[in-house]
């Protein structure tokens, strides 16, 4: 059974030190089990202390969108909208330009004006003190630009509306503050929506745990576990803690941590993980980790350890959001300039071309580009059993040329079993399996549990005096016959005389590799039994599926050359690197890299750690070695080597994302601050404040919703 507990332990560095992440907060208080009050009343604090301070966290920042809350903004948009609506039928500017005469009453050219002072106060004071918070850590962005163009807006009709020459700007303060809400309403949705897929995994924790107390079992909170407690985990139930199972068998579903569906059968002494389902057998489990401890709390930790760094594309967008604010400025430099010198007698026209250039050049859809991208690309490979831990990683995946497997743990499964078995003639194979086993049913031999598992369909006939032949083989009596199941080195201390086909199936098998045990009854030999290291089933689907992409695999091992090739030939795999010792396994990684090659590694081990330090991307097996984990940027949660082509598609859908989201950011502001300047006023194309905010909005609706068909790509094609 895969032991995938030790994946995570306490104070590994795999864990992150992201305790104040929201992330890892959930994963923190999964020992105190985020009960519902807990999370209502901590919930509506956090809402509260926003509420009042109007928080950004890390509005500097907007890839720091995760830290907002979308309630706010739909509040804000709603109650918003409400006023807007008055504003813009009195608004006598609106009724100019559109050559209409809306309702008029004493006093009625003041509802703009007033509705447009608390619009400002209530849903445009968030955008203020996100542009002071940006300006004081000296990282000036989309925050920012929209504080000037509602502040320009404001200054301007406050003047205008006791009498300055000019049109007001209510209607468009109103309506650019709307529509501003709406967007980051729609935009915190979807990055909430991204993160809190964490969050769940959290909650696939019971509140509640059975602990057996002689012959009973007092249901307490899971937050009053101890190690070593003994929990009755009832048909259907979830698992509370990590733990060993002490009594009972039944089926486990731990596709949260391992993204198979298939549940995994589960007897006394196997390993079980905390949030995973029971099957329908009850269990007592002995609880050996809590908390932060559980495998399942180092996979949250190791998402928000993805989720801090930042790939290429993300530095890219970065940079792209701070140029833009300069850009932005100069921009609405010139246009002020240009169009005063155009227009002198028109202040409120130039006023109108620099607040246009002020709204439309907010970098929102830049800034979220990317960071949604990867929030969701994290979050849906967390689900499907490959970790995050660096999100280069991750982004290098998709530009891999090789993919070199370390063959034991990873192609196969690190153990012997029965390969194939080849009898005389007149001798069935069930025969020679079954009396093999009768004799190897006492023996503690790898080769020997091999041979057993291989027949437990099989009626096995009990042996008696069983004895060992040291270092050779085991010989027992079955059914009155001296049955012997041994080495080529007793048939011939014997002088026993092979068959023909025996012979030749024996120098085959050997050249192959394999381990070859005879078995004979008396001074005849019946069969013999070849025996390898298992290949994984999954191992030829995951070989062909990168085939197919058009990548290379290649396979180390320190090994044989027979035993290599063989593998290798089971699994269609030409390029072969065997007797490899432990410290030459990073050079065979630089070897392939010499020509100009990416480089995946994929291991389990310690002496696997160094290579997959030195692979352009390091792939480890989720059920290895700690140091083979932290070693690696990417870890596989399950054992299935197929899951290294999902991480292959993974990363080209990513990146892919990225691209269109980066194009369609960036060639909008392109485009869209040459309009608002007013450059094609010649042909009677005039974009108004609020059309830029319009367009703006829509362009940061449009890359969310791009960002979300990556939730539809499906890994396995």
């Amino acid at each position: 059974m895969t032991d995938h507990t030790h994946l995570y332990p306490a104070g590994s560095e795999n864990a992150g030190d992201h305790a104040e992440t929201d992330a890892s907060r959930t994963v923190s208080t999964a020992s105190k089990h985020d009960s519902p009050a807990f999370s209502a009343e901590h919930s509506h604090e956090m809402h509260d202390h926003d509420e009042r301070a109007g928080h950004d966290h890390g509005g500097h920042d907007h890839s720091g969108h995760e830290g907002h809350d979308p309630a706010i903004f739909k509040r804000k948009f709603w109650l918003s909208l409400a006023l807007t609506i008055p504003t813009l039928v009195f608004s006598t500017g609106l009724q100019d330009i559109l050559g209409l005469t809306g309702p008029r009453f004493a006093g009625s050219q003041f509802i703009p004006a007033v509705f447009g002072i608390v619009l400002f106060l209530y849903g445009g004071l968030v955008f203020i003190r996100g542009g002071v918070m940006e300006l004081r850590s000296r990282q000036p962005g989309m925050m920012t630009l929209i504080s000037l163009g509602i502040v320009v807006a404001l200054g301007y009709s406050l003047a205008v509306t006791p009498g300055l020459d000019g049109m007001d700007f209510w209607w468009e303060l109103a309506t650019l503050i709307t529509i501003m809400l709406l967007g980051h309403w729609i935009e915190m949705s979807a990055v909430m929506g991204a993160q809190n897929a964490l969050g769940e995994l959290a909650r696939l924790l019971p509140d509640e745990a059975d602990v057996v107390h002689g012959d009973q079992a007092l249901t307490i909170p899971v937050a009053d576990l101890s190690l070593d407690d003994l929990v009755l985990v009832r048909p259907g139930a979830a698992i509370p803690a990590d733990g060993e199972i002490t009594d009972g068998e039944s089926e486990v579903n731990e596709s949260l941590l391992t993204g198979e569906s298939r549940p995994v059968g589960k007897t006394v002494g196997a390993e079980v993980i905390a949030g995973s389902i029971n099957g329908g057998g009850a269990l007592t489990v002995r609880v050996t980790r809590l908390g932060g401890d559980t495998a399942l709390a180092g996979i949250m930790k190791l998402v928000a350890d993805a989720q801090a760094s930042k790939s290429g594309a993300q530095v890219l967008a970065d940079r792209a959001a701070a140029l833009l604010f300069y850009v932005a400025l100069g921009a609405a430099v010139i246009t002020m300039v240009v169009w005063f010198l155009l227009k002198p007698d028109d202040p409120g026209f130039v006023l109108e071309r620099v607040v246009s250039v002020l709204v439309i050049a907010c970098p929102h859809a830049l800034g979220l580009a990317i960071p949604l991208v990867s929030l969701i690309a994290t979050t849906k490979g967390a689900h499907a059993g490959i970790l995050v831990k660096d999100k280069l990683a991750l982004e290098d995946a998709r530009r891999i040329d090789v993919v070199l497997f370390d063959k034991t743990g990873t192609l196969t499964e690190g153990r012997q079993g029965v390969a194939e078995i080849v009898p005389a003639d007149g001798v069935s194979i069930d025969e020679v399996l079954g009396l093999a086993a009768s004799v190897e049913a006492r023996s503690e031999h790898s080769i020997a549990r091999a041979i057993v598992d291989r027949a437990d369909e099989l009626t096995v006939t009990p042996a008696s005096g069983f004895q060992s032949l040291a270092g050779r083989g085991a010989e027992a009596t079955v059914d009155g016959r001296v049955v012997t199941v041994a080495s080529q080195r007793v048939v011939t201390e014997r002088g026993i005389s092979l068959p023909v086909q025996l012979v030749h199936a024996n120098r085959e098998r050997s050249a192959e590799g394999k381990t070859v045990v005879f078995v004979l009854a008396g001074g005849e030999v019946l069969g013999l039994i070849a025996l390898a290291d298992v290949i994984r089933p999954e191992s030829r689907g995951a070989v062909e599926a990168l085939s197919k992409r058009g990548v290379r695999v290649a396979m180390l091992t320190g090994d044989s050359h027979e035993v290599g090739n063989w593998v290798a030939g089971q699994l269609g795999i030409e390029t072969v690197f065997a007797e490899v010792l432990p410290g030459q396994k990073s050079e065979v990684v630089r070897g392939l890299q010499k020509d100009g090659s990416r480089v995946a590694m994929v291991g389990d081990g310690v002496n696997d750690a160094p290579a997959l330090t030195q692979a352009d991307v390091g792939i480890a097996i989720g059920a290895g070695s700690d140091v083979a984990i932290e070693s690696a940027g990417i870890v596989l949660a399950s054992s299935d080597p197929r899951a290294v082509a999902h991480v292959l598609t993974l990363s080209r859908a990513t990146y892919r994302k990225e691209l269109q989201n980066l194009w369609w950011a960036a060639g909008y502001n392109v485009l869209g601050i040459p309009l608002a300047a007013g450059v094609l006023v010649g042909v009677g194309i005039l974009m108004p404040p609020a059309l830029a905010a319009v367009f703006m909005s829509v362009s940061t609706i449009v890359v969310a919703l791009n960002a979300q068909l990556l939730r539809r790509v499906r890994l396995a094609a």
